[in-house]
């Protein structure tokens, strides 16, 4: 059975429907069998995703409502409807909203799944390692930063 293309979301009516107070992933790519992910986000006016950065893959970020900025090291770039940034893998970066907040879309290549595998039978240096404090509370997003301060996926701040 060949997949059919289909319209999966009108991402205007999603950004358009939401409160003024919602913010995070408001729409992901869930389909099965995809190799890629994306996620429609939002922002409140004035709202932040703190300084972060992907290990693992480059990202597309597409503007598509409100206004903001992508400060990168030294360097800040306006953000308004229409604007295309490339986002390399281990590039670091935060978010701010403007006063009409900021709706964008993230495309990336598909994470490999996790896997669960045996326990070892012993550990060497106490206890095993716990991911916990890597999974973002709001998506069960697995962060690849050592030290998250904010979730590359949703933008929410970890505990």
């Amino acid at each position: 059975m060949n997949p059919a293309p289909r319209v999966l979301a009108v991402l205007d009516e999603l950004i358009h429907g939401a409160t003024p107070e919602q913010r995070g992933a408001i729409w992901q790519l869930a389909e099965q069998g995809r190799e890629l992910d994306a996620n429609l986000v939002r922002l409140p006016p004035g709202a932040e995703v703190g300084t972060h950065r992907e290990d693992v893959l480059d990202v597309l970020l597409v503007v598509l409502d409100g206004d903001g900025r992508l400060d990168a090291g030294d360097e800040s770039l306006g953000l308004t409807p229409s604007t295309v940034l490339w986002l390399p893998k281990t590039s670091r970066r935060a978010l701010t909203a403007g006063p009409d907040g900021l709706a964008y879309l993230t495309v990336h290549r598909r994470r490999p799944g996790l896997t669960i595998k045996p326990a070892p039978t012993s550990y060497e240096g106490g206890e095993p390692p716990c991911l916990l404090d890597l999974v973002c509370p709001s998506c069960n997003h697995l962060s690849q930063d050592p030290e998250p301060l904010f979730c590359s996926r949703c933008g929410d701040r970890f505990a």
